[in-house]
């Protein structure tokens, strides 16, 4: 790559050519000082002692035009240094210039997204870390760490059996936390907040990574679930207003969610979890307030939320197959067991994804959403409404918000006042084969904590 010249140098340089073709110029010009040497009969006719003392002052002229052409030489010598002084400055200058490209180029690099696997005490967890290494496209650019509480030895024997294809790391403090009396029968919580905090404190600070995805040992992956979050990587590294990336949709379950469209992606002010990247600024911003339990909900609260919002899919690019846990199958055989797994392998990294940044997000889901007829549940429950929609029912209060939602068969919880996988208060899902928003009146502007 050509370099620019500096001013300075490209300047001493046309003073220092321009100043010798003066100089030969003066010399080839210059007359003599004892009269014309043009004429040869002139010079004959003095006599030798005029002819030698003319010679003599032909060679003092010469000798005087050469120490006058030397010391011209040196001078010139010293302002070539200076100009190449100058030059060396600016060249190093422009060696931090040309090196913009080639750290471009570096930070263009593919980056290394690392899975951490929360294990436990689930032998299952062999079915997550078979799909996790089978769509796995590089092992450099997605490391898998297990990080296993627990200390449970089969568990422990299953996730070793993958030798180097995964890095085990162990939760060492097993001992059991002090809880508040009315908690007791929550110190499984307590112990997995405690888990996550040290897993997370690993991959950050230990392993040095600036990203990670999380997955639990009961979530079976899609095969586009690494390309979905490469995709979204940059948008989750450069959109403030974002702090997630899930793959995870809460009202995914077959027959509520578009097949034809897998490349459907929204924003959302749920943090759905089941599956997630965030990165490392995230972490040093939460990690010093991290709560002893409950830490999904805790992440849900508008103190860690700061109106920011998460990316999520139309179809979901996890599928739980854990119906034991802690939460004692809290949900999972009315709507978790449900939930639709994409088979499609959706292209994300070659697909233009700029819909997703905020301003232009809010304005094209404010005309697609507020643009919509309202409707009745039983106008949609009739089946009389003809065409694809979309069509919007509003609700008013978390009353009816509850009763509409558990009437069209999405999920009906609040959490802090936000519903699941909703955005700005609305949730879109499919019924029938009909777009539906399930929304708040024109003109909502932020969700009320109490509505839980």
């Amino acid at each position: 790559m050509l370099r620019k010249r500096s001013p300075l140098f490209i300047c001493g340089a046309f003073i220092f050519v321009a100043w010798n073709v003066i100089l030969i110029f003066v010399l080839m010009r210059r007359p003599s000082t004892q009269g014309s040497l043009d004429s040869p009969d002139e010079l004959g006719n003095t006599g030798d002692k005029a002819r030698g003392g003319q010679f003599g002052n032909i060679m003092n002229e010469v000798m005087l035009v050469a120490n006058a052409f030397e010391a011209e030489i040196e001078s010139q010598k010293k302002i070539l240094l200076q100009i190449q002084s100058h030059w060396s400055v600016w060249e190093n200058k422009g060696d931090v210039t040309a090196a913009k490209p080639k750290s471009q180029a570096e930070h263009s690099a593919p980056v290394v997204i690392p899975i951490l696997v929360i294990a436990c005490n689930r032998v299952t967890v062999k079915r997550c870390l078979d799909k996790l290494i089978e769509h796995r496209p590089s092992a450099e650019l997605y490391p898998i760490i297990v990080s296993q509480d627990c200390g449970h030895v089969e568990t422990s024997d299953v996730i070793a059996s993958y030798g180097s294809h995964l890095t085990h790391i162990k939760q060492p403090d097993l001992s059991d936390i002090p809880v508040p009396p009315q908690h007791k029968k929550f110190q499984g919580y307590y112990k997995i907040s405690r888990h996550y905090r040290w897993a997370f404190n690993q991959v950050f600070n230990t392993f040095s990574y600036s990203t990670v995805v999380v997955v639990e040992d009961d979530l079976e992956v899609a095969p586009d679930f690494f390309e979905y979050f490469r995709a979204l990587h940059p948008i989750l590294k450069s959109d403030p207003t974002l702090w997630c990336v899930s793959a995870w949709n809460d009202n995914g379950r077959e027959g509520f969610v578009d097949p034809g469209k897998a490349s459907l992606l929204y924003r959302t002010d749920f943090f759905p979890g089941l599956g997630w990247m965030f990165t490392k600024d995230l972490w040093a911003e939460i990690e010093p307030k991290w709560p002893a339990s409950f830490w999904d909900d805790w992440m849900r609260h508008p103190d860690q939320r700061r109106d920011r919002s998460c990316i999520r899919p139309e179809i979901s690019r996890t599928l739980t197959f854990g119906r034991k846990g802690v939460s004692l199958g809290q949900f999972y055989d009315k709507y978790l067991r449900f939930i639709k797994l994409n088979t499609e392998f959706v292209p994300f990294t070659k697909m233009d994804l700029s819909y997703l940044e905020k301003k232009q997000y809010d304005e094209s889901f404010e005309k697609e959403v507020y643009g919509a007829p309202v409707v009745t549940v039983e106008d949609l429950q009739s089946g009389k409404l003809s065409g694809s929609g979309p069509f919007r029912v509003q609700y008013s209060s978390p009353d009816s918000f509850k009763t509409m939602a558990r009437n069209l068969g999405v999920m009906d919880d609040l959490k802090s006042g936000v519903p699941r996988a909703g955005y700005r208060g609305v949730v879109s899902f499919l019924l029938r084969g009909k777009r539906v928003y399930l929304a708040p009146p024109a003109g909502w502007s932020q969700y009320d904590p109490s509505w839980s």
